[in-house]
């Protein structure tokens, strides 16, 4: 049911992104096996940047099971501010707060949801067709409404809204930060990141240094006092709380300033990256072939490990890879 649940935009952009190259990654020299694995409970059926969906329909964050179980009928949209957020295909949203069981909130929106986010008494919904909404917790009330346009295909990474002070940006479908107050309750401005017809969404946005970071599968934008723009075809992206890294299409891992300006790069022939974690020292990139690449913070030294590695949903914290029932963890 979640693999069809969010339409078919998003199965397809998954089919999309895992059928794109037919030459794969084989490296010449490997280590050998990866040592630090092992197997979790159950299945992981969905994932979002926040967490997991198991099989028993408990949500998995961080290596911890949160004893909340989600509805049949409901896909885990996101956890924010202490609250599990869930919904329907057709638009019925639930909040749970991870405290206490007991305190639930129900909003029947009446269309499918891509993604959410709460900060106090308010609710930020960012709708499939990429309508954005602000709504009232303790009231239901709707306090702004925002028409985007609507996207064909998108990336599966859907970025929450991010509530800054007393603004909330909304990191869009079609490649935009739209950045609305809610004590106005209105529209201040937009931000475009990239314009590309199709796998346009917001797949990474983080604030360093005072400056908005945020990445499509196309194009990074660095925004401060001015707009920094650079074309790369991304896959992942992370920061180390000094420099940001990301892995392109090519099989590339970049470093890069909050201003975008390249520290290093290293280049392996046809890789597939599935995603980033930097612990301690090291970067660690996870290979579809299966293969772990352990790398200095610098990407001048790496070693590269085998590990088993099946299709299936992926879920990342900070220190572990999680795929179905396995995780490989870099601690």
């Amino acid at each position: 049911m979640h693999s069809i649940y969010f339409s078919l935009i998003i199965t397809f952009a998954l089919l999309f992104n895992g059928c794109s190259s037919k030459k794969v990654f084989e490296p010449k020299d490997t280590v050998g096996d990866w040592k630090n694995t092992g197997e979790i409970e159950n299945k992981i059926v969905d994932t979002n940047l926040d967490g997991a969906l198991l099989e028993n329909k408990k949500i998995f964050i961080n290596g911890k099971i949160i004893d909340i179980e989600i509805d049949d009928k409901n896909r885990f949209i996101s956890k924010s501010d202490d609250w599990i957020i869930s919904a329907t295909i057709d638009g019925i949203l639930t909040l749970f707060y991870v405290g206490d069981k007991k305190m639930v909130e129900t909003f029947d929106l009446k269309k499918t949801i891509a993604t959410a986010s709460v900060k106090d008494d308010v609710l930020a919904v960012l709708f499939a067709d990429n309508e954005m909404a602000l709504y009232s917790i303790s009231t239901k009330e709707l306090l702004l409404k925002e028409q985007g346009n609507a996207p064909i295909v998108v990336n599966s990474k859907i970025v929450k809204p991010y509530f800054m002070n007393d603004l909330v940006l909304f990191l869009t479908l079609d490649g935009k930060i739209v950045i609305v107050n809610v004590d106005l309750k209105k529209k201040l401005r937009s931000i475009i990141v990239s314009s590309e017809e199709n796998f346009n969404n917001i797949i990474y946005f983080n604030v360093i240094d005072d400056k908005l970071i945020a990445a499509t599968g196309s194009k990074i934008l660095s925004f401060a006092l001015k707009e920094i723009r650079v074309d790369y075809e991304i896959r992942n992206a992370i920061y180390d709380n000094k420099n940001i890294f990301i892995t392109t299409k090519q099989g590339e891992i970049i470093s890069l300033t909050p201003d975008l300006q390249i520290n290093t790069k290293v280049k392996f022939s046809f890789a597939h990256f599935l995603g980033l974690i930097s612990y301690n020292d090291k970067l660690y990139a996870l290979e579809k072939e299966g293969y772990l690449i352990e790398l200095s913070k610098d990407l001048l030294q790496y070693d590269i490990y085998e590990v088993d590695l099946d299709d299936g949903y992926i879920y990342i914290d900070e220190k572990t890879f999680y795929i179905n029932d396995e995780f490989i963890s870099v601690e």
